[in-house]
């Protein structure tokens, strides 16, 4: 089953996304659970399933896409976990790198990905997204598969010149990040390590691998940012980019206005955005 998140003539609601459609939830039991978030922390997706052969409210032509999870308490992004990626970064250390987005530094599907006009260096990066389901803290790495609810895919578009030695200022531009068009759940996808995942800049492949190659798995990284936090229904994982980023290509490579990006990802979706340039008076006024 396929969740996503919109808004259809200003309402904001989600629903199950179909072939002919979206079946409106929000409009079944949104009385209970106003959004997609609120469905997870009450451990209701069965509920939704209920409805699934419903027929489609409404036209997915007709609808405007909001990130999968709109506002997740916590999102963790996880950097250097593609062998290739480490490679064109001389990563060396064993442990995981994690940063954080904040969800207004988030997109939907098939909405403007906005670069920043203080940046010449806007950078893709396509990647798997895991949605938690179930909250816990010092979770075992065997246990830790149950806590997933779904998967998607993520644009983690990275602003590199405001990337030093940290990733918080190259991550969090508004509406860098694109997320969706769906939540796939997890019975959908039997083996999360084994899914092709593509990135396309204009039509041409420029991200092109395999979610087998993750250095740090999904239950490892759900374990180990166990150990120092919660994770609460709803949170996402963005678990890294394959090589082949824009940065270290020969010449460099950056989206600009106009550019179209899109990340595919096996069995999981086809996120697609296109990029605008943000307003340089607004940023300097903002910065």
């Amino acid at each position: 089953m396929k969740l996503t998140s919109y808004s259809h003539h200003g309402r904001k609601s989600y629903g199950i996304f179909t072939e002919n459609g979206i079946i409106d939830l929000g409009k079944r039991i949104g009385h209970t659970w106003p959004d997609l978030k609120a469905l997870l922390q009450q451990d209701a997706i069965n509920v939704a399933r209920q409805y699934q052969d419903d027929p489609a409210d409404v036209r997915v032509s007709e609808i405007t896409f909001l990130p999968v999870i709109e506002t997740p308490e916590k999102i963790f992004c996880v950097g250097m976990n593609y062998a290739e990626k480490r490679q064109e970064f001389a990563e060396t250390s064993d442990a995981p790198t994690l940063f954080i987005r904040f969800p207004d530094s988030q997109t939907g599907h098939g909405t403007p990905v906005v670069k920043p006009a203080l940046s010449s260096e806007f950078d893709y990066e396509g990647e798997l997204a895991v949605i938690i389901g179930k909250p816990g803290s010092n979770i075992a790495v065997s246990e830790a598969m149950q806590h997933v609810a779904g998967y998607s895919c993520y644009m983690d578009g990275s602003v590199r010149d405001w990337q030093h030695a940290w990733f918080t200022a190259g991550k969090n531009w508004p509406h860098t990040g694109a997320f969706g068009p769906c939540m796939t759940t997890a019975d959908a996808i039997p083996d999360p390590h084994a899914l092709s995942i593509q990135t396309w800049l204009n039509g041409r492949l420029v991200q092109n691998d395999s979610t087998a190659s993750m250095i740090h798995k999904i239950a490892d990284l759900i374990s180990y940012i166990t150990t120092f936090t919660s994770l609460s229904a709803g949170d996402v994982i963005i678990t890294g980019s394959p090589g082949g980023v824009g940065k270290k290509r020969t010449p460099p490579l950056f989206m600009y206005e106009g550019d179209q990006v899109d990340v595919v990802i096996e069995n999981v979706g086809h996120l697609t955005n296109t990029i605008v340039e943000s307003d340089p008076q607004h940023q300097r006024l903002a910065s």
